[in-house]
Order: C-alpha cells, then structure tokens, then sequence
C-alpha cells in the first residue's frame, strides 16, 4: 500500500475536503495548494499523477492529531471534532435548496391578473 492510498483511505473515512486538509497541513506550517493535492488523488496512469511522499504524509499525521486532539493549551476529544463536522454537514444540506413548491411560488408573476376572453371556445 502506497502513501497515495493512505492518504486517499483517511480523507474518505474522515470525509474531508481538499480545504479541510490544506488547513490540517497549515497547523503544523506545511503549506500545499489545491492542484497539488489533487495529483496525490489521481489515478496511477493520469499524466498529472504526482507520488506522495513520506514529508507531506507525515505533515498530514502530524497536523491531523492536532486537528482532532487540539494543543495542550486547549486540548478537545477527537469524537467532539469528528461529531461536529456531521452535524455541519448535515444541516448544510438541508439548508441549501427549498422545497420544489416554494421555489414555483417564488417565479409567479402576482402582477398579472386572470384575463377574460371574449370569444369563449364553442364546444
């Protein structure tokens, strides 16, 4: 097992996002951007495939157990981290997009009124 499936294996079951581990790697002055990190994620044979080293793995480790422990300044459980990112989730998603119905009731024109005909349809 390659450092690229570690890494790939732990941003799954931690549901993270490329933001979250630019910030994990910033905890312990690691700095990556968002392209590179994404070469770690490719696939073997994609020409922007990028091998992950033993520095940035081990930055990652490191910045991880302060993400989830804190410092000793201000120490925090890993399932209070971990417990707090589900509930943000999940909220965000139900937060983002109203119903169907009110979504329709925000595009009728209210201006128009109805219109009588005069040449009703002869049945």
């Amino acid at each position: 097992m390659t450092n690229n499936d570690v890494f790939k294996k732990l941003r799954v079951a931690l549901m993270l996002r490329d933001d979250d581990i630019v910030d994990i790697l910033k905890l312990v002055d690691f700095n990556i951007s968002k392209s590179e990190l994404g070469a770690f994620f490719r696939k073997e044979d994609h020409p922007n495939y990028r091998e992950c080293g033993d520095q940035v793995l081990r930055n990652f480790l490191n910045g991880l157990v302060i993400h989830l422990r804190g410092t000793k300044e201000n120490p925090t459980t890993p399932g209070e981290v971990l417990s707090k990112k589900v509930v943000k989730k999940a909220k965000a998603v139900h937060s983002k997009r109203p119903d169907f119905k009110t979504q329709q009731q925000k595009r009728v024109n209210n201006d128009i009124t109805n219109v009588k005909y005069k040449n009703k349809k002869k049945s």
